[in-house]
């Protein structure tokens, strides 16, 4: 009897599971999209002002900024790059490093 007992009690607490209000859901939700639309806002940002930098300025041939990516010469004789988000970030001439050959 006293198994049969423990039994029961041990499947009561089984399935018992924590239920999230609507309100913690939507939440959950807007915070999911919200961060979607920042990574896809960053991305188009970067793609438009790098289109427009092969298009305006120069690229600066055999050399790359700390991140990788490739190093632009604006018509003032500045050297920048672009960083995730889509903002031009400018070099000192110690930052900018050789491409390594393939």
């Amino acid at each position: 009897m006293l198994a049969m007992s423990a039994t029961v009690l041990d499947e009561g607490k089984a399935q018992e599971k924590k239920k999230e209000t609507v309100g913690q859901s939507i939440d959950k939700t807007g915070k999911a999209i919200g961060k979607t639309a920042t990574k896809v806002g960053n991305k188009t940002a970067e793609v438009a002002v790098k289109g427009g930098a092969k298009v305006v300025d120069q690229t600066f041939k055999g050399k790359m900024a700390p991140d990788g990516s490739n190093v632009y010469i604006d018509g003032k004789n500045q050297k920048y790059y672009i960083n995730k988000k889509g903002a031009k970030i400018y070099l000192k001439a110690s930052e900018i490093k050789d491409r390594p050959k393939p």
